[in-house]
């Protein structure tokens, strides 16, 4: 195989910026590595630059809608282009939270109660009572996510992320530890805790320098830091993962062993200097240029 290498990177959803970072960090890597690098930021016309420059793999470093949710991964299926991450199945259900989180109840593992609903029912209260978490059914890095204290709340309306009458996730907030698992090749690695210093894990918490404490490992419960490695590693079974993962949690200690609740599974976690996979990776001795090449040696096509 040559060693011409297509880096995905920006592309369309809301979550560009993060991807530019990702796919720049990525890229550089993989120079350091020794492939042939192309940087190819993703619009419409994406098969077409494909097919022209004809690459070995890709290394999809997209996150969000139309790269994180199995539609380029159908593209690169159909051009034959080995790629890194999970396919098109995995993507797809583990970017609709619906899916997935039905998917993990049905196999025994503790999801908030959740239901979907529109703005206007919250507000009205007809849903779940506060407080209490709205979250779009397919987006990432905590995009358009609302923690709800008062259904008086002036977020609850119509908006860019949520128009009016499109159906949201609304979950009740569970209170306690934000915790986060990735897992590479089918094992877990460590469980990290994030604190903010002030608010909820958005997405400036995430991607703003000094304004979460990452504490790995995560200071909790032993049985609830194997109990998060294990529910980890078998989400990222059932949804068919491949390559890397992470999958997000919240642990409300108050609650004992039944306060651990798992969210959501990440199929495409951020590569940037703040990201929790590469931390993780480095916790348990895997360096960055280390991390790309095991995800790049793992790229594949799902036929």
């Amino acid at each position: 195989m040559s060693r011409r290498v297509a880096v995905l990177m920006g592309g369309l959803s809301a979550e560009r910026e993060v991807s530019l970072s990702s796919g720049s960090a990525c890229a550089d890597a993989l120079e350091r590595l020794g492939y042939e690098v192309h940087r190819l930021d993703a619009g419409t016309d994406v098969a077409t630059r494909l097919a022209a420059l004809a690459p070995s793999a890709c290394f999809n470093a997209l996150h969000g809608r139309w790269g994180e949710d199995g539609c380029v991964q159908g593209v690169l299926e159909l051009l034959g282009i080995p790629y890194t991450h999970s396919g098109v199945r995995a993507s797809a259900m583990a970017m609709h939270k619906p899916t997935a989180c039905r998917l993990f109840a049905d196999a025994d593992m503790r999801v908030p109660a959740g239901r979907l609903a529109t703005l206007e029912e919250v507000a009205a209260g007809e849903v779940v009572a506060p407080p209490l978490v709205v979250k779009p059914t397919a987006e990432g890095s905590s995009v358009g996510v609302l923690v709800i204290e008062d259904l008086g709340d002036a977020r609850l309306v119509p908006n860019e992320t949520a128009a009016a009458g499109e159906t949201m996730l609304v979950e009740p907030f569970v209170p306690g530890a934000e915790l986060t698992c990735a897992v590479l090749d089918g094992r877990a690695l460590t469980v990290t805790e994030l604190r903010p210093r002030e608010g909820f894990y958005d997405y400036r918490a995430k991607y703003t320098e000094g304004v979460t404490e990452h504490l790995i490992p995560a200071p909790v419960p032993a049985p609830i830091f194997r109990r998060i490695c294990e529910w980890s590693e078998r989400a990222h079974a059932l949804l068919g993962c491949r390559g890397v993962s992470r999958a997000d949690f919240r642990f409300d200690p108050s609650r004992g062993e039944d306060g651990l609740f798992l969210l959501e599974v990440n199929t495409q976690p951020g590569m940037t200097p703040l990201s929790l996979v590469p931390e993780q990776a480095d916790h348990v001795g895997l360096d960055f240029d280390a991390l790309v090449a095991r995800l790049m040696e793992d790229a594949s096509c799902d036929r």
